[in-house]
C-alpha cells in the first residue's frame, strides 16, 4: 500500500489545543463521549478515539490512541471511498500529513443506507495531540467528491494543562 506521509514543525504553540478544544465541543456528540461526528453531502463520518494505556510509555515519550470510525452513507447514491488524507497534530504543534489509498487495505462501496467501520491507530510523541482529514470518495457515476473528517483530540492523563 502506498503512503506518503510529511513532517512539519509548523511553528504553532501548544496553546492551540485550548482553542481546538473549544472549537470541538461543537463537534462532539450530544452525549459528552468523546465521539466527534460530521456530515457532508450525506456521507456522515463519526470518531471515537481511545488512549491506549498498556501500549503506551510515557516515559519515554511514547504515547498510543486507536480510532473507531464509522462511515454512514446517508445520501441518495452508492458512493466508494478512494482515498485518505490525515493531518495529526502534536501537543508541541508538529504536524504530520499521510496520504493514501482506501482505508486499512480496503476502498469501500457504500450503497445508501449502508456503513462502514474500521479501528486505527496514532503514536505521538506527546501526550496529546488532535487529527482531522477528509476522504476521497466518487460516486457510481464517476463524479469525485470530498468528505471532511471531523478534527478530533488525542488526550491521555499524561496531558500537561495550565491554569491561567
Amino acid at each position: 500500500m502506498a503512503m506518503a506521509v510529511r513532517a512539519c514543525n509548523c511553528g504553532e504553540s501548544p496553546s492551540i489545543f485550548a482553542a481546538m478544544r473549544e472549537q470541538l465541543s461543537q463537534h462532539r456528540s450530544p452525549s459528552r463521549l468523546p465521539v466527534y461526528e460530521q456530515t457532508t453531502r450525506g456521507i456522515r463520518v463519526r470518531v471515537l478515539p481511545a488512549f491506549l494505556a498498556d501500549q503506551s510509555d510515557p516515559a519515554e515519550g511514547r504515547f498510543l490512541w486507536s480510532y473507531t470510525v464509522t462511515i454512514e452513507n446517508h445520501g441518495e447514491e452508492t458512493v466508494q471511498l478512494i482515498a485518505r488524507y490525515w493531518q495529526i497534530t502534536d501537543e508541541a504543534g508538529r504536524r504530520q500529513e499521510v496520504r493514501g489509498p482506501g482505508v486499512v487495505g480496503a476502498q469501500p462501496v457504500l450503497e445508501p443506507g449502508q456503513n462502514f467501520e474500521y479501528t486505527s491507530g496514532c503514536p505521538l510523541p506527546t501526550a496529546s495531540g488532535a487529527m482531522n482529514g477528509r476522504y476521497l470518495m466518487k460516486t457510481v457515476s464517476g463524479e469525485a467528491f470530498e468528505v471532511d473528517i471531523p478534527i478530533f483530540l488525542l488526550e491521555s492523563p499524561h496531558e500537561r494543562r495550565q491554569i491561567h
